[in-house]
């Protein structure tokens, strides 16, 4: 997916572009990609689409594009490439890396361009530049006002771009080509004097003087008829040049190097550049007379092709500082651990004047352990041991070694240690001795009995990923694929041993381009395969990590390669597993040792890409099994969430076939499962998507309709999409129940966002469904939530009497909760009706139906109604405190819509300052939270 706007605005799809319709929203759309991650408030969006003179429904349009555009982006699976369009209060932002986007590559690549230091490189990258141009730029959209000026500032960029160019081709003495890409646009850009300056420079450069003064002559009358002024000073000075006949600018003096050159040669990067040399002791030249050569040095050769993790080395060196240090390096399989504590050896020799050891434990190999006995002698040997004083039991080496150590300054290296047991017996004795170990678990014994240091190492950053890849197959082949390296280093999970091996591939393969292999990567099912070569490989890595484990943790890492979310805790793993949550966390905490899943905050873990993949493969006959597992969990789980968030409400209760729920958890309050619907909300969508991609049709509408509560708390934060998903589902059921529910909910948020005229066709379909289905209730809110549409379409009469129905039914249903929401909807008709003394009686009797406790929305929504109505009624001042406390209850409830609505009211007939300092915070909440 490529979103564009150096051209015609479009996004490009693997299947094509996407049709985005008329100019208003093409121009909608690159209003919010100049703006992308950042919301854009709807005001501004206004000023981009009409300026100064927009229409009366200008809100309303904007939502109607805003939700065409979410549309398109769903069926083009934009999720699945980090692009979102969400509603943020009053503004809309469009998520999207910064890599699917046009102009953004382009100034990377002129970054890149500038940083050459070869004429040619850069000619290469400013090529690459501007071949992503097709076009005028904002092609297709009204470009007047904001637009225009945007348009004006990418097209001052590509044209200064040009001429970076023609200067670039100039330094080769391709003075020709200069001039010819220089010409082209001095034709379309006349008055632009630094073009027409470059290009009489690149023709007299090329030898064509004629020429080079004809086009000044041309400039100067055109400078002259047009704008009555003279050429400024960069087009005659290069006049006065031609006229001197002096040296063509740019040319080489006799030693052979212009001054630029020997500048830029001047100012180059020093013997080592590209790599930070970590903090530590200063490390003397090797051939330094003052410094004697070590005693002994067992270190393996320092790793090649070391990039960034700056920040652990210096952790390392702070670690290193204390007493005795044990300093331990731990991380999952393939996250270079063994790399990092080599680079840091070798770059402090300086620090260990007594010598530098080392061992490979081999804790996580086929091999086995060596024994310590082994490693001991090894260890006495290299310190000058004669080989018939080694003792042979480990307990009289161990404690010579340690003896040997006392007063020594030593580095100790112990790689891949399994358990902090086999560590302890190999720690030297000496207080300026150093031990550096690395491990795959968190080896949190030793840190318990030794004091060890942890330095934990994580993932690449994609800038570090590329480099990586950089020291392997050359910055040239990145250079002329920068876009996709960046892919291939977030396809690899920032896994050092992953972007190795990836590189091994490539660089044996000069052939094969870097979107080429991303384009295998891609694709889960193969990905891993990749991944491996000879016997070095992501798969064989962990298979060595899993290989240590317990059967039940195995059990659990197979069972979460088929959860089909994101985040899981031990509720979610118990269900997965068929184990209990007790069970559950110990064996996330087993898998959390051995650096297989990361835990981001307290009892929430996540798995790693790659390693997700390998656990599906452990048990890959589990999936569907699993699937069901987690869905049924999650049901259960979100109907507790909705009955503690919303006591008395009535979402979906009827179960779908073979339900078996496991592990559900328990809300203490409110605030809890709300939490956690909010939480989860990522998930809960992930989930569905998987359940109607595996058939199971019937769990994914519940999975969505039980989030009603947080649909309810923030219905403008594009709920539309996941709805619409549960609508084909409960519709491939042919469930009428399922489908009129969804449309109810649907077609509330339709009306929130504007969109009155899908909404209305949808909720008008929606009662005679529930009445097919026997859903009386289901009827109420139906007939509640068209009301709304019809008053917005000025239906007023019908949109009470159908409020007035819905009351009915509720009543005769005996249910309060539902019967509340008709009255309040009720009266806020009644108040526009201008029947404030209705609007008041049906608000009455509303709260008089829920306790102090219970709906807080409904509760401020209901005063605020109640404190319009007497306004209305002429009782200011009962209006007023009425409104005041439902802004207090909706702001002490987290209900920040209600609060903005209330304090709005409260605004209008009075100019507190009080009230304008919390209705700006209350919008300012709203809109941050989303």
């Amino acid at each position: 997916m490529e979103f564009r706007l150096l051209g015609t605005v479009s996004v490009d799809t693997r299947t094509g572009p996407l049709p985005l319709g008329p100019a208003k929203r093409r121009s909608l759309l690159a209003a919010l990609l100049l703006s992308a991650n950042t919301p854009v408030p709807v005001a501004r969006l206004t000023d981009f689409l009409w300026g100064e003179e927009p229409p009366p429904r200008a809100r309303g349009v904007i939502q109607g594009h805003v939700s065409r555009l979410r549309a398109l982006l769903t069926g083009a699976e934009a999720q699945a490439y980090g692009v979102e369009l969400v509603t943020l209060g009053d503004a809309y932002v469009l998520r999207v890396p910064e890599t699917l986007l046009d102009y953004q590559r382009f100034e990377e690549l002129l970054m890149l361009a500038r940083q050459q230091r070869s004429a040619a490189d850069t000619v290469r990258m400013l090529d690459d530049a501007l071949s992503l141009w097709q076009g005028p730029a904002l092609g297709g959209t009204f470009t007047e006002g904001p637009l225009q000026a945007a348009a004006h500032t990418l097209e001052e960029s590509r044209l200064a771009t040009v001429e970076e160019l023609a200067r670039a081709y100039a330094d080769l003495g391709e003075h020709h080509r200069a001039a010819s890409v220089l010409r082209a646009e001095a034709v379309a850009h006349p008055m632009r004097e630094s073009l027409a300056a470059a290009l009489i420079l690149a023709l007299y450069r090329a030898g064509r003087q004629s020429e080079a003064l004809d086009w000044f002559h041309r400039t100067r009358r055109l400078l002259a008829d047009e704008l009555g002024i003279d050429p400024g000073h960069e087009l005659a000075d290069a006049y006065a040049l031609i006229l001197r006949g002096g040296p063509r600018p740019g040319a080489a003096p006799a030693g052979g190097t212009d001054a630029a050159g020997a500048s830029r040669a001047g100012t180059g990067p020093a013997e080592g550049a590209g790599t930070t040399a970590p903090p530590g002791p200063r490390v003397p030249a090797a051939h330094n007379p003052s410094v004697a050569p070590h005693p002994t040095d067992l270190l393996p050769r320092a790793p090649r092709g070391f990039h960034g993790r700056n920040a652990e080395l210096a952790a390392l060196t702070r670690a290193a500082a204390g007493e005795a240090p044990v300093c331990l390096v731990t991380g999952p399989a393939g996250v270079g651990k063994t790399s990092l504590a080599l680079q840091w050896a070798h770059h402090n020799p300086a620090a260990f004047p007594d010598g530098r050891l080392f061992a490979d434990l081999r804790g996580f190999s086929e091999t086995g352990e060596p024994a310590l006995i082994d490693v001991l002698r090894e260890f006495l040997l290299a310190l000058g041991v004669a080989p018939r004083r080694v003792p042979e039991s480990v307990s009289a080496a161990a404690a010579l070694f340690r003896s040997l150590t006392d007063r020594r300054r030593l580095l100790v290296v112990l790689d891949n240690a399994r358990d902090s047991a086999t560590v302890r017996a190999l720690l030297p004795g000496g207080t300026d001795c150093v031990t550096l170990v690395t491990s795959r678990n968190r080896l949190e014994g030793l840190i318990a009995s030794d004091a060890a240091r942890p330095v934990p190492l994580g993932i690449l950053e994609p800038q570090d990923g590329t480099a990586l890849l950089a020291g392997v197959l050359g910055e040239e082949r990145i250079l002329a694929e920068p876009v996709a390296a960046r892919r291939l280093a977030e396809l690899c999970g920032g896994l050092p041993l992953a972007l190795r091996v990836t590189a091994a591939r490539l660089a044996g393969r000069p052939q094969w381009t870097l979107a080429g292999l991303a384009d295998e990567l891609a694709d889960e099912r193969g990905r891993l395969t990749f991944l491996d070569v000879d016997d070095t490989g992501v798969s064989a890595a962990l298979r060595l990590t899993v290989q240590q484990l317990p059967a039940d943790a195995v059990r659990q890492l197979a069972r979460l390669g088929h959860h089909p979310g994101g985040h899981f805790d031990p509720y979610t793993c118990a269900a997965l597993a068929g184990t209990d949550p007790a069970a559950a966390a110990a064996a996330l905490e087993r898998l959390g040792s051995a650096h297989l899943v990361t835990e981001t905050a307290p009892g929430r873990w996540v798995l790693h890409d790659l390693v997700r993949l390998y656990a599906r493969g452990l048990d890959p006959a589990s999936g569907a099994e699993a699937l069901v597992d987690v869905l049924d969990h999650y049901i259960a789980t979100a109907l507790a969430a909705a009955d503690t968030a919303e006591p008395g409400g009535e979402p979906c209760f009827v179960l779908p076939e073979g339900y078996r729920p496991a592990a559900v958890r328990d809300f203490a309050d409110r605030a809890a499962a709300m939490h956690w619907l909010a939480t989860e909300r990522d998930d809960l969508a992930r989930a569905a998507v998987a359940a109607r991609g595996a058939g199971l049709h019937d769990r994914a509408w519940r999975i969505i309709l039980l989030q009603w509560p947080q649909v309810v708390w923030r219905v403008r934060d594009s709920w539309a999409p996941l709805l619409e998903l549960a609508l084909d589902s409960a519709r491939a059921k042919q469930d009428l129940y399922a489908e009129s529910r969804v449309l109810n909910l649907l077609g509330w948020v339709l009306t929130e966002e504007g969109r009155t005229a899908e909404a209305l066709t949808l909720l008008e379909r929606s009662p005679g469904l529930a009445q097919q289905a026997g859903d009386r209730l289901g009827e109420a809110t139906a007939l509640i939530n068209l009301a709304v549409v019809q008053a917005g379409q000025g239906e007023l009469d019908r949109a009470l009497e159908g409020c007035g129905r819905a009351v009915v039914l509720a009543r005769e249903e005996e249910d309060r909760h539902t019967e509340m929401l008709a009255l309040q909807h009720l009266a806020r008709l009644q108040l526009s009706a201008h029947r404030p003394g209705d609007a008041l009686g049906s608000a009455r009797t509303a709260l008089a139906l829920g306790p102090e406790h219970e709906e807080a929305a409904r509760r401020s929504l209901l005063l605020a109604v109640s404190g319009e109505a007497r306004l209305a009624l002429g009782e200011e001042d009962e209006g007023i405190l009425l409104l005041d406390r439902a802004a207090e209850e909706a702001e002490h409830a987290g209900y920040d819509e209600g609060a903005v609505r209330a304090l709005e009211a409260l605004l209008r007939v009075s100019a507190r300052a009080e009230y304008r300092t919390r209705h700006a915070l209350a919008l300012r909440r709203l809109t941050d939270g989303g």
